[in-house]
């Protein structure tokens, strides 16, 4: 089977999975374009987060600071929006999402600080900066220290004549035909400046880190960074400028909280953990670019589903985790991995008894949907991942 075709099939496989479900449970609501075009807009900033760390973490440095550097990313968008518009707000917020990362830069790389100490500092830094600034600058402004005053965003468009065809397609509820035209319609509705470029940044990753010079030198310096050094690659200079990198992709992925589409603005805690979510998708997807993005659609769309469905439909959506974990279970049943698949088993029979026995899921199972996912479908891959061999080391060649 070509590499093509190796790659398609779980897709064709889990369009498939989710058309089954929408005609068994009639939840068509999981695949309209409604939901899909939101499941994209909240993707999109934890996609830009696991990409900051996808290059923070391929150059041997661990960023779990990613979430603090998204918070600096919300309060520079939301000031440089009210200065200058969104467009600047995007520019301020990659700069103090960058300052955030040259700060880790300067406690690992040269100081040799253990990267989680630093990345766990990096976030209560993120968050008591932007409490201090949003309450010297935006109060009394806001009328509320904890928030900023009402910003502009950025503007929405829609592909000509894409969108209104691919909804009177999914209105018809035809198996498969209909899902997919659900998810056609989302993905060319409510696009932005943001959606388009922080998809982009995705292939644009890729080609730089396995197609260019650079970019082989900067993942050997998280494979084998003495070996590196000896081949005359300055390894502290590119650990700087991977972590430069991945600061600016998580203040981007802060400013999506604040200047894209349907924001109003700055508030405090509104990253809501989509730095370590971005974190997770970055683990889950293996540590490549398009691993990441598929990782990142998926919780998105869970948090979309949530926000967009009511509560049963959600249920449909765990009604399709079941089915997969059941098949997991069984592989690994099947593969002699007894306690592994025993556990798989278990969470999958209790997560259809909840689904079985209520009518409505409790509201703060849904609220928590997101990162329910993470932790399971991280428990799930963790066997098959493969991350840097040097990753996390603290002592490292000098140039």
């Amino acid at each position: 089977m070509s590499t093509t075709m190796r790659r398609a099939l779980p897709v064709a496989l889990v369009a498939l999975l989710v058309s089954a479900i929408t005609a068994l449970t009639k939840a068509y609501d999981l695949t309209s374009p409604g939901v899909v075009r939101t499941g994209v807009a909240l993707a999109i900033p934890i996609a830009l987060a696991a990409l900051g760390g996808l290059w923070a973490e391929r150059s041997g440095v661990v960023n779990i600071g990613l979430e603090g550097m998204m918070i600096l990313g919300t309060w520079g968008a939301a000031w440089g929006s009210l200065e200058c518009g969104p467009l600047f707000g995007l520019l301020v917020a990659a700069l103090f999402g960058a300052a955030g990362g040259a700060l880790h830069a300067l406690a690992t790389v040269t100081f040799r600080v253990n990267h989680i100490v630093s990345g766990v500092a990096i976030n209560l830094l993120g968050a008591g900066a932007t409490k201090y600034l949003a309450n010297l600058v935006f109060f009394p402004k806001s009328k509320n220290p904890r928030e900023s005053p009402p910003v502009e965003t950025l503007r929405s468009f829609d592909l000509p004549l894409v969108p209104d065809w691919c909804q009177s397609l999914a209105d018809r509820h035809w198996f498969l035909v209909s899902d997919l035209a659900g998810v056609v319609g989302g993905l060319t509705s409510g696009l932005s400046v943001l959606t388009v470029g922080g998809l982009a940044l995705v292939p644009l990753s890729f080609w730089i880190l396995w197609r260019t010079r650079f970019g082989l030198r900067l993942r050997a310096c998280g494979e084998n960074p003495a070996a590196a050094a000896s081949l005359g690659v300055k390894v502290r200079s590119r650990q700087y400028v991977a972590l430069l990198i991945s600061g600016g992709l998580a203040g981007l992925g802060g400013a999506a909280l604040v200047v894209a589409p349907g924001q109003i603005g700055y508030s405090e805690g509104q990253t809501g953990g989509r730095g370590y979510i971005g974190l997770a998708a970055m683990i889950f997807g293996n540590w490549r670019p398009g691993g990441l993005l598929g990782a990142s659609a998926l919780f998105g769309y869970a948090d979309g589903l949530r926000l967009s469905t009511p509560a049963w439909v959600v249920g449909a959506f765990l009604y399709g985790a079941v089915l997969v974990l059941a098949v997991i279970a069984a592989a690994r049943l099947s593969r002699g991995q007894r306690t592994a698949g025993l556990v798989t088993a278990g969470i999958a029979a209790c997560l259809w008894c909840l689904y079985w026995f209520t009518s409505e899921l409790p509201s703060e199972f849904t609220d928590y949907l997101p990162h329910i996912l993470t932790l399971m479908v991280l428990a799930i891959g963790a066997s098959r991942l493969r991350p840097p061999a040097a990753l996390g080391e603290t002592e490292a060649p000098g140039h």
